[in-house]
C-alpha cells in the first residue's frame, strides 16, 4: 500500500495518454500555448504504460483512470484500453465525449463502464466560445448514448463565475429523470490560463443558487471522495460540488497522477515529479522512487495556494498547464 507522511493511503492513480486534445478550452489550454508539447519519443509507449500500471496495482491500486489532453486521439489507445483492462482494477475514463460513439463497443467489451464527460456549457454558442470548436451537438448525443448504454456517467462542469454559473440549475435539471451525475468544479490555477480569483464562483454561491431554484438533500459522501454530494428532491441523479478552492479535501485524498511524459505527481498542485519513464528506461527498479514520492506528499494542494485565494498570485504557483498535467 502507498502511504504518505500523512498516514494517507493511494490507491487511485490517474494516467494521461496525451497531451492532445480535439478542443482547446481557455482554462486547460490557453490559446498561446502550442498545440502539441510533447514529441512522441517523449511519451510513455503502450508497453510502458503497462508496465508502469502493473507495479502501481502491486503497490495497491484498485483503480486507473485514463485522461488526456482527450485520451480517445491517442492512436493507440484501443490497445491501452485492452491491455489495462485485464489488470485486477476498476478501469475509468475522462473524455470530452467528442469520440465516444467510435469506442463505446470497446468500452462494453472490456467492462469499462465509468465516464467521465467534461462539459462546461449546455449552449452551442457558450460552448463554442469556451471549446473553440463546434462539436456541441456530437457532445450532447454521445452524452445520451452513454446513458442509453447503461454506462455510469459524470459531467463534470468548470464553473467560470459570469461565464457559465447561470446555467447550473440547467445542469441540475438533467438529473431529473436520468441517471447522470453532475460535478461543479470551482476554476483553478494552471500555468498560461488566466486565473483571477474574481472568477472563481465558490461552493458556497453554487449552493446559494441552487437553493434558489430546488429543494434538495445533502448525500453521504465515501471516504476518498473529492466532492459534496447533494441530490433533489425526488430526482433520479444527483450533483456535487468539487471545491479545490475555497474548501480542499486534501486531507482524504487518495489519488496519484502519471503524465503522459512518464512523469508522477503526488498531487495535481504538486511542484515536483518524480521521472518514471527515465528510470524505466535505464532499468532502474521504480518501486522506491513512487514510494519516495507518494511518501513526499504535502498536506494540501501541494504546498502551494495556502491561505485566502484572493491574495493568491499564479506568478507564484510552480506547476505545468492542465493539459500537460492530465485531467
Amino acid at each position: 500500500m502507498l502511504v504518505d507522511s500523512y498516514n494517507r493511503k493511494h490507491d487511485y492513480l490517474r494516467i494521461s495518454l496525451t497531451d492532445k486534445c480535439n478542443l482547446r478550452c481557455l482554462y486547460c489550454m490557453p490559446l498561446d500555448l502550442p498545440e502539441s508539447f510533447l514529441a512522441n519519443r517523449s511519451m510513455m509507449s503502450v508497453d510502458e504504460i503497462e508496465s508502469i500500471a502493473k507495479v502501481f496495482v502491486d503497490l495497491g491500486v484498485s483503480k486507473i483512470r485514463l485522461t488526456g489532453g482527450e485520451p480517445l486521439v491517442r492512436k493507440e489507445v484501443r490497445e491501452i484500453i485492452s491491455r489495462l483492462s485485464k489488470l485486477p482494477v476498476q478501469l475509468a475514463l475522462t473524455t470530452n465525449a467528442v469520440l465516444v460513439d467510435d469506442f463505446i463497443d470497446l468500452f462494453v467489451e472490456v467492462g469499462l463502464r465509468s465516464v467521465n464527460v467534461s462539459l462546461d456549457s449546455l449552449d452551442s454558442a457558450t460552448f463554442k466560445i469556451l471549446s473553440q470548436r463546434e462539436h456541441f451537438n456530437k457532445v450532447i448525443a454521445n452524452i445520451q448514448l452513454l446513458l442509453d448504454r447503461g454506462f455510469h456517467v459524470k459531467l463534470n462542469m468548470v464553473v467560470l463565475k459570469d461565464v457559465n454559473h447561470p446555467e447550473i440549475p440547467a445542469f441540475i435539471e438533467m438529473t431529473k429523470n436520468a441517471h447522470l451525475h453532475v460535478r461543479f468544479i470551482e476554476f483553478m490555477p494552471f500555468t498560461g490560463n488566466g486565473w483571477d480569483h474574481q472568477q472563481v464562483f465558490s461552493s458556497e454561491e453554487i449552493l446559494s443558487l441552487v437553493k434558489d431554484h430546488f429543494d434538495f438533500e445533502k448525500l453521504n459522501d465515501r471516504p476518498n471522495d473529492t466532492a459534496r454530494n447533494f441530490r433533489v428532491n425526488d430526482y433520479v441523479g444527483t450533483f456535487a460540488i468539487i471545491s479545490t478552492m475555497t474548501d480542499p479535501f486534501c486531507d482524504t485524498c487518495n489519488r496519484l497522477r502519471l503524465t503522459s511524459d512518464g512523469k508522477m505527481k503526488n498531487c495535481l498542485f504538486s511542484k515536483g515529479e518524480a521521472d518514471i519513464l527515465s528510470a524505466l528506461r535505464s532499468g532502474e527498479d521504480i518501486v522506491p522512487i513512487i514510494q519516495q514520492c507518494v511518501w513526499q506528499k504535502k498536506a494540501a494542494r501541494g504546498g502551494q495556494m495556502t491561505g485566502d485565494i484572493s491574495t493568491l498570485s499564479t506568478d507564484e504557483i510552480e506547476n505545468r498547464s492542465m493539459i500537460s498535467i492530465g485531467g
